[in-house]
């Protein structure tokens, strides 16, 4: 049977959703159920979610996990349950902050993922902006304004990890795919050279590009294994001739590949 995980929040939950995650993927040969409970903001719904807890106890035979990011005391109070594990972050790490800091924190509900800050808000949707304009080779005339750019065979998580540097950091990111057109000649496309210094590369095994190219165009020359093996071949020499520096998105998630390209590129982020 599957232990759940309640996540609980007076606002949107992803911050109870990371740390609560990241906690118990520690667990391995546990099954989690994962419930989100968010924008628990007023004494009843706060009484409804400990009877939620409490009833899925009852049918789980086993205690439930809940991990709260309730800036209220009071309302913390009424999720807490005999019948479940509370880990309620506010209450874990903001006393001592507050001894530390010598003052008590404003208890202000939405500030992690609120608009507080509207000129790093527009910073970060600019950047989404950016990245969704620049995507797959579409290169308008601003281009000089990107902070990097991602080089790389089609389906090596190019889009994805743009887009998660712009709304995670507020990175303008563009990305470029590599085709066999631009393979032969061991130079950058003539469209890249004047950004030589912002180009970074992903490449991926080609086993698995040739799985993820087959999901899109099943049976197609452009998901052969044997194109797939030249593709990536010819673009990491590609890049290594040139001196892109170049990771591999095989076993990389999209948070590995974004927080490894900001390191090594020294990227300064820009939203939080």
């Amino acid at each position: 049977m599957p232990r759940t995980a309640f996540f609980i929040s007076d606002r949107t939950g992803i911050t109870a959703e990371m740390l609560g995650h990241s906690l118990i993927t520690q667990f391995e040969d546990v099954n989690f159920r994962r419930v989100t409970l968010p924008y628990v903001d007023t004494a009843d719904k706060a009484r409804e979610v400990a009877e939620k807890i409490r009833a899925q106890a009852a049918a789980d035979q086993c205690q439930p996990l809940v991990f709260s990011t309730i800036v209220s005391e009071d309302l913390r109070k009424l999720i807490v349950v005999e019948e479940a594990l509370t880990l309620d972050f506010f209450e874990i790490f903001i006393g001592p902050l507050e001894k530390a800091l010598g003052r008590e924190s404003s208890h202000t509900v939405g500030k992690s993922h609120g608009i507080v800050n509207f000129e790093e808000y527009k910073t970060r949707i600019d950047a989404v902006n950016f990245a969704l304009a620049h995507d797959d080779g579409v290169m308008p005339r601003d281009l000089n304004e990107a902070d990097i750019i991602l080089i790389g065979v089609s389906r090596s998580a190019k889009t994805p990890t743009c887009l998660y540097l712009a709304l995670q950091y507020g990175i303008k990111a563009a990305n470029y795919p590599l085709t066999p057109e631009d393979f032969g000649n061991h130079t950058l496309p003539k469209l890249l050279l004047p950004y030589r210094n912002k180009l970074f590369g992903l490449t991926i095994d080609p086993a698995r590009l040739n799985q993820i190219r087959e999901e899109r165009k099943p049976g197609s020359r452009y998901a052969a294994l044997d194109n797939c093996q030249f593709e990536v071949a010819e673009a990491e020499a590609l890049m290594r001739h040139v001196g892109v520096p170049h990771l591999s998105s095989t076993t990389r998630s999209i948070e590995e590949l974004a927080t490894s390209i900001m390191h090594t590129a020294g990227l300064t982020r820009r939203t939080y």
